[in-house]
């Protein structure tokens, strides 16, 4: 089917980014993508929008999540179990609350703090970043997709990596007409923010989700993109342009972070703590996601040079960057 209508829901959350949008394909399979967040009053407003369509959740034939987060996620608790599910294969060890997992990444960003500068004691008294996943569900993934693949049951739809956001974000772009369905990759009003996350299983390194999400936004520029529904919003229509304004913003932040590091060389904490002095007790994980993503920027453009000093890095302006 070419011409699939596709239809927006809008959802409420209990996070301060608002509501968040649900889309339903009705192609060759009614597929919904994204699964808003696990609360009553998100299930009630879900129901309602699809039952002035004249559907019901069991006429859902798939599931395709963007991502992993609790506000695209949640509702899969919701949904009938035999609901296939489908998305990055790195999105299934969060919705399916993987125990173990939890563990390693608790460990993982333990050592990792302590060596941006964190104090033990601090870190100890961080509010448990698990919290925001009771909005999320325990569903594991039916099927997965990558780079290049076609949606199953909707195959002029592309699959697009695009990490940054989260590790296991993608989008899908209809070839047809240009139309893309963009999760959190590129919003309207709002940067979204580059999160920390582990290392993925077989991989070494950290990954450096600033680095990633600012090649994710080039990479948009290899698609003649007429539209983008997005995760959060209205659609994005000019496409270039604001991924042009979100690149300038970035180097605007990394700039204001350098100018901190010419004045002394300091620990990712520290710079966290200046960047954003009342936020960075109520919202570490996301405070300190922005400031290792300024810091891993300035370090990939040779402004700065990252020491190991006593256990803890250090970082400092290279002479004459700018």
């Amino acid at each position: 089917m070419e011409n699939e209508d596709i239809y927006r829901f809008v959802v409420p959350t209990p996070f301060s980014v608002g509501n968040v949008n649900m889309y339903l394909i009705k192609g060759d399979s009614l597929t919904l993508v994204d699964a808003g967040v696990k609360t009553e009053e998100a299930w009630q407003s879900f129901k309602k929008q699809l039952h002035e369509l004249g559907y019901e959740p069991s006429d859902i034939d798939q599931v395709i999540v963007t991502h992993h987060h609790p506000d695209h996620v949640g509702l899969l608790d919701y949904l009938p179990e035999g609901v296939p599910v489908i998305g990055h294969e790195k999105a299934d060890r969060w919705i399916r609350q993987d125990p173990v997992f939890f563990d390693e990444h608790q460990r993982f960003f333990e050592q990792f703090f302590l060596e941006c500068g964190v104090e033990r004691a601090f870190l100890e008294e961080i509010p448990n970043w698990r919290r925001s996943l009771r909005y999320s569900c325990r569903r594991s993934l039916s099927g997965t997709v990558k780079e290049g693949d076609s949606l199953p049951g909707l195959t002029h739809w592309k699959v697009i990596e695009t990490p940054g956001h989260a590790q296991s974000h993608i989008v899908f772009y209809r070839e047809t007409d240009g139309l893309m369905l963009g999760g959190d990759h590129l919003l309207l009003h709002i940067s979204p923010n580059p999160m920390l996350e582990p290392p993925f299983e077989g991989e070494a390194e950290r990954p450096k989700p600033l680095l990633q999400y600012n090649a994710s936004l080039l990479k948009m520029r290899n698609y003649e993109i007429t539209r983008v529904m997005t995760g959060h919003g209205e659609d994005v229509q000019d496409v270039n342009s604001l991924i042009e304004k979100r690149l300038a913003k970035q180097r605007e932040r990394a700039e204001h972070v350098l100018d901190m590091l010419k004045q002394e060389p300091l620990t990712p904490f520290q710079v966290c703590q200046r960047l954003f002095p009342t936020a960075y007790e109520q919202e570490f994980m996301l405070t300190m996601s922005e400031t290792i993503g300024q810091l891993d920027y300035l370090e990939d453009i040779g402004a700065v040079i990252k020491q190991k000093i006593q256990n803890q890095y250090v970082y400092e302006a290279v002479e004459g960057s700018h």
